[in-house]
């Protein structure tokens, strides 16, 4: 696991990138947490610094935008999925689990 920050540095509806094997994004929805990559699969953008609503961010660049709970475009230009990460939080910390070896589908 990879500590991420401390709860209280990442309030409700703020991202904090991590720069991990890859750039990855993780997000402070109502006191959920979700990561995934940090950059968007449309253009190179990072959607950490994209807009959030609810459990979608919006990409800075061109407005494509994902759901952070699957990873999946919600709307173009994006065509292809950004890979989810899973994340934990334990004594007030924030945790990045290392990814599986999984393939965005």
């Amino acid at each position: 696991m990879i500590a991420v920050c401390r709860l209280n540095e990442l309030p409700p509806g703020e991202a904090v990138r991590l720069l991990a094997d890859v750039p990855v994004a993780v997000f402070n929805v109502d006191g959920e947490f979700y990561a995934i990559d940090d950059t968007c699969t449309h253009q190179d953008a990072s959607l950490s610094e994209g807009y959030l609503e609810g459990c979608l961010v919006e990409c800075p660049l061109h407005a494509a935008s994902f759901d952070l709970r699957t990873g999946r475009p919600t709307c173009l230009p994006a065509k292809k999925p950004v890979r989810t990460h899973q994340v934990s939080v334990a004594d007030g910390v924030i945790y990045l689990h290392p990814p599986a070896e999984q393939e965005v589908a």
